[in-house]
């Protein structure tokens, strides 16, 4: 009797180890490898309504406030900058390059809302940009729920 070899005798050992080499070897590729832009994981950003204004918080580790802009562009708010390296390390001495460099780029929507675009204020600390858009009137006032019909 030919004895299989040890991973083959357990179907679902063999699905898991070829599982796992996968993973290993597409689990660490990153698009950033080969300049590719990965806007849509860097600065991610919360947006809520608190005492009348409109709240923009935006992860943006790396970034210094110099490299920062912000305006309101055919009513939106953009936000926009450029992650620098300090250092220049060759791409051949990397093994990972998982954090993004290079310039970004947000658009958001303002709702009509929205007061002067010249009373907006930012500020930014401990890599959280915060930019407050006061509005004319909450926007929950504004709300209408929307009744589902069953058919």
């Amino acid at each position: 009797m030919t004895r299989l070899p040890e991973l083959w005798r357990e179907p679902f050992a063999l699905s898991s180890r070829l599982s796992r080499l996968m993973d290993e070897f597409f689990g660490d590729f990153d698009q950033s490898l080969f300049d590719w832009p990965t806007l849509e994981a860097f600065g991610r950003t919360d947006i809520y309504e608190k005492d009348g204004k409109l709240v923009y918080e935006t992860e943006l580790p790396g970034v210094k406030k110099g490299d920062i802009e912000i305006r309101v562009e055919d009513g939106r708010l953009v936000i926009s900058g450029e992650v620098k390296r300090d250092e220049r390390i060759q791409r051949e001495n990397y093994f990972r390059i998982g954090r993004h460099y290079g310039k970004f780029q947000r658009v958001f929507p303002l709702p009509e809302q929205a007061d002067d675009p010249k009373k907006i204020k930012a500020s930014f600390e401990d890599g959280i940009l915060r930019v407050t858009v006061p509005l004319r009137e909450s926007l929950k006032q504004k709300e209408k729920p929307i009744e589902i019909k069953v058919e």
